[in-house]
């Protein structure tokens, strides 16, 4: 099993933005030098043990998209290339390569813009117990993991870290964000969801939800952060499908799976993680990675 693991980048004379859950946000000229470590959160706690390589897959999944998807929208990436970024930057070259991305600076909005295709997580909590999801009705008899009629856009506040992000009505975001931006964030992220959706569904992927942002430049509405990676999404192996209860997958719920059979209270300290469980997500995340970019690291 593989060892060497970045939890935190220290490049001292770079200004620190922000550390959030898996990325450390610089701040270099008038641009954005994204790092992504290979820290791992689940339930809105960050773990002691990182998961190696965990960065570089999600680096290479979203840089697979943001190429993909830049007909429907426009995407915060300059350079992933540490050879192409400023000067100050590039003595960090051989941490900062196959990790990093050195992007535009935007206004984030202040939602969460999440598409759901099938019926997982807490939306399934949700129409459980109200008959809908942020305040959509979805009618009666649907199990968990089934997949919905249509995608459905099922917003959240967008938590300080730590703190548990919150399912919205889109008259909420209206409220937050104005209605002209709210419905233009709703039929992107739909769009950039049946886009995903589509082209995952033929390596052998059910993309069964995904969680994207996005910020603005001069009045442009912009995709930003990560799009479409096993952190963001629920990946399902289409072979496996079984509607009904939980599912397998390529993403984080493994990890959840387990924190939750060992009742971990979902809050800190986060506990110790077994070896065989940090090198399995390493293995799940791998194998997300080669089939929808065709390659590994």
């Amino acid at each position: 099993m593989k060892t060497d693991a970045l939890r935190f980048s220290d490049f001292k004379d770079l200004r620190l933005l922000k550390r959030g859950k898996v990325r450390d946000v610089y701040e270099v000229e008038d641009k954005l030098l994204i790092v992504t470590s290979d820290r791992m959160s689940a339930f809105d706690v960050v773990m002691d043990d990182p998961i190696p390589d965990k960065g570089k897959i999600l680096t290479g999944i979203s840089l697979f998209w943001f190429n993909r998807l830049e007909s429907i929208v426009e995407n915060h990436l300059i350079s992933s290339n540490p050879e192409e970024y400023p000067e100050i930057c590039r003595k960090y070259a051989d941490h900062l390569k196959g990790r990093s991305m050195l992007v535009k600076k935007a206004v984030p909005l202040t939602v969460e813009c999440i598409v759901r295709g099938y019926l997982s997580g807490s939306g399934w909590q949700e129409y459980q117990s109200t008959g809908s999801i942020c305040g959509i009705t979805i009618s009666e008899g649907y199990r968990e993991s089934d997949k919905l009629p249509i995608p459905v856009f099922t917003p959240s506040t967008k938590a300080q870290d730590g703190a548990h992000d919150e399912n919205i009505s889109f008259e909420k975001v209206v409220e937050l964000i104005g209605k002209n931006q709210a419905e233009e964030i709703r039929r992107i992220s739909i769009k950039i969801y049946e886009f995903g959706r589509d082209f995952a569904e033929k390596k052998g992927i059910i993309v069964a939800d995904t969680k994207l942002e996005f910020g603005i430049i001069e009045d442009r509405l912009i995709l930003i952060d990560e799009v479409l990676t096993p952190d963001s999404s629920r990946f399902w192996p289409t072979d496996e499908y079984r509607p009904g209860g939980p599912q397998k997958s390529f993403d984080k719920q493994f990890l959840r799976d387990y924190l939750l059979k060992i009742k971990w209270p979902k809050q800190p300290p986060p506990p110790k993680l077994p070896p065989e469980i940090i090198n399995k997500t390493r293995e799940k995340y791998l194998e997300a990675l080669g089939k929808i970019t065709g390659h590994g690291l």
